[in-house]
């Protein structure tokens, strides 16, 4: 008898090698499972102008690092949060930010899926110039906005869940879905993973996702270096209370020596 149904993760038609460049930009969620890359030595940015919510920020963002950089990335994932942006009244732009501006300055809109669409199109098009062989995975974040209600909130995953569809029939050979909202909704499903708001997914939902999207993204090459970093990132990151013992001291030099032996390893 099973008690939970598994949503299923469609291969992708690439996979992640270690150490690779990569661009993580949208919302919050967007930050954790990009950090995790991070930890994992991968060469990732993650949210270079800070967190994006929705389409047009993220095409902002994407814009800007691109302007920027002498390395493009080879793997960008797009994280959704909302399909809602602030105007600013006086000229008509979506803001990325109000800089604590009054709110009388702003109109709040929600963009539909077609407008969605097309931000994300422009976004995956610059990606493309920037990088031939640029691989886009894009997610729609299970954060959900209870400031919208929760129909609301529903209905505007909705519109960024056919926006990801629909540009992953645009762009066949380049963009792919993550289900990390399915994930967190479907096969985790019970508050005990969210964190105390009930809004937010607990760092243990992030573990969780992040396990399968190892599974169905890395490369051979980035589990087996994972699993051989795995020792030594905790290692070094373990917090002692004596640092200044001579047993410490020696742990943390052994420790850093094992870590010089596997970057020579594995040429980083």
């Amino acid at each position: 008898m099973l008690f939970r149904t598994v949503v299923d993760i469609p291969a992708p038609s690439f996979r992640i090698p270690p150490f690779e460049r990569m661009l993580f930009v949208g919302s919050c969620f967007a930050d954790s499972i990009g950090q995790r890359f991070v930890e994992e030595r991968f060469r990732a940015v993650v949210n270079p102008f800070g967190v994006m919510y929705n389409p047009a920020s993220i095409l902002h963002s994407v814009e800007r690092w691109l302007r920027q950089t002498d390395e493009p990335p080879r793997v960008t994932f797009l994280t959704l949060g909302t399909n809602h942006v602030y105007v600013l009244k006086e000229t008509g732009e979506i803001v990325d930010n109000c800089q604590k501006r009054p709110q009388r300055l702003f109109r709040e809109e929600a963009l539909s899926v077609e407008e969605c669409v097309d931000y994300l199109s422009k976004a995956v098009d610059l990606l493309r110039k920037a990088c031939q062989e640029v691989r886009v995975v894009m997610t729609v974040s299970p954060i959900r906005y209870a400031k919208y209600g929760f129909h609301g909130s529903a209905l505007s995953k909705a519109v960024l869940l056919l926006a990801a569809e629909e540009s992953q029939k645009l762009f066949p050979d380049v963009v792919c879905y993550f289900p990390a909202y399915e994930v967190v909704n479907d096969e985790l499903r019970d508050y005990r993973f969210y964190q105390s708001d009930m809004l937010h997914p607990s760092q243990q939902a992030v573990d969780y996702i992040w396990e399968r999207l190892s599974e169905s993204y890395l490369s051979d090459d980035a589990r087996l270096f994972i699993s051989e970093w795995k020792p030594i990132r905790e290692a070094l990151a373990h917090r002692p209370f004596h640092p200044e013992s001579e047993e410490y001291k020696t742990f943390i030099q052994q420790t850093r020596m094992k870590a010089k032996a596997l970057e020579e390893k594995w040429g980083i």
